[in-house]
């Protein structure tokens, strides 16, 4: 089959590796039909290469149909239309019977203090190979995969896998009263769901924030009131806070992780790591790595006193310094994980098979052949072509 591989910084592949095979009676063979590029992908692109070796599949947004079940699964059978999540969670454990599907103690990751296993995402979550391909193992296919409806396109549900439950859980973890007001920073495909879901669940105001035009217009467009952070730069908070009450926003989501703009310093320090060989860089960046903190550091300015911030961008940085002092003046809460995937699939498919309220259908802004991977890649990190979402369909 073809699939998406990783080869080294800044190059992804499409190369011709073995079919998938049942290894265990659970599991199931899924055909992928749509399969997402997501921002973590770029975190492997550019900064996690110590924990990962040539050749890994890469990937964690599929959907597809069943080809092939093994002897003890009873649920799915061959043709099913299913959606794939992220994380690889059984649904039994102690943590799963919790809805904490992300921290699955049967996928843990022990050797290195990890939560539950993911597709496509390194030797800290699995080494498990991706998506982005022509077919996917998927273990614990009774309890896993989302059974979707046959009719609407792909774009209905392939979000499911990964964009709608971890901007649900975001804006969940958020907790904005109705009628209250939040500030989304960062509004690649994870933020711009995150303004459209806080919406629709009530927010009064919703603000997002960010520096690419596309994105900001994209935003506007679903009602959000948009901020160019290149445009306000130092007094961005101050306008901020005109625009809430003179406070600041109830809640503050930040979506955009470890890789935020500016810190030029630490980006450096993140280039050289990464350029180390693997047996020296990996227990740096797990012991004393730390990340570009400027969207976390405007949160904490950005979000009233009492009020709370949701971390949805992903954070590496064992060493990351935070302004505790600030944050306990303020009294912030702060949420924060991987999101739980099978946690949120009762409360968001019922968006997707009733009309299409978040916007779900014209979402993409890229629909790729699986051997367009490298220039995808190379376009969603520059932000060329008004890349935000990009789908291959294998």
């Amino acid at each position: 089959m073809k699939a998406v591989t990783w080869q080294g910084r800044r190059k992804v592949s499409v190369e011709t590796v073995p079919d998938p095979q049942i290894l265990e009676p659970t599991d199931a063979i899924i055909k992928i039909t749509s399969t997402g590029l997501c921002g973590s992908d770029l975190h492997l692109y550019e900064v996690l290469g110590p924990f990962l070796d040539a050749g890994d599949i890469l990937g964690h947004e599929p959907m597809g149909t069943v080809a092939e079940v093994g002897q003890g699964v009873k649920k799915l059978k061959v043709g099913d239309r299913v959606v794939v999540p992220f994380n690889i969670s059984c649904g039994t454990c102690f943590m799963c019977e919790r809805g904490l599907h992300s921290q699955c103690e049967t996928t843990q990751v022990r050797e290195h203090g990890s939560g539950a296993s993911l597709f496509g995402y390194t030797k800290l979550y699995g080494q498990v190979p991706g998506g982005q391909a022509d077919y996917l193992r998927v273990p614990f296919a009774d309890t896993l995969p989302i059974p979707v409806p046959e009719g609407p396109p792909d774009d209905r549900f392939v979000y499911l896998s990964d964009v709608l439950p971890t901007a649900w859980q975001a804006v969940e973890y958020a907790g904005i009263p109705p009628g209250g007001s939040v500030a989304v920073l960062g509004l690649g495909p994870i933020g711009d769901m995150c303004t459209r879901i806080a919406a629709h669940r009530g927010a009064g105001k919703v603000i997002g924030i960010d520096l690419v035009p596309e994105r900001l217009a994209r935003a506007a467009g679903h009602g959000s009131q948009v901020y160019d952070l290149s445009h306000y730069g130092d007094q961005l908070a101050d306008a901020v806070r005109d625009a809430t009450g003179g406070r600041g926003p109830d809640a503050v989501i930040d979506a955009v992780g470890m890789e935020a703009h500016g810190h030029a310093i630490v980006k450096t320090a993140q280039t050289l790591i990464g350029a180390l060989p693997d047996a020296l860089a990996a227990p740096f960046m797990k012991k004393a790595g730390i990340d570009r903190l400027g969207a976390l550091h405007l949160a904490i300015d950005l979000v009233r006193r009492g009020g709370t911030i949701s971390l949805s961008g992903v954070y590496g940085g064992a060493a990351d310094p935070m302004p505790l002092l600030t944050m306990f003046d303020k009294q912030i809460q702060l949420r924060m994980g991987q999101a739980n995937v099978r946690r949120w699939v009762n409360d968001i498919l019922p968006l997707l098979t009733d009309g299409d309220p978040l916007g779900v259908d014209g979402f993409a802004t890229h629909h790729l052949p699986l051997d367009q991977a490298p220039t995808a890649y190379a376009d969603f990190q520059k932000k060329n072509d008004g890349t935000v979402k990009v789908l291959f369909n294998p």
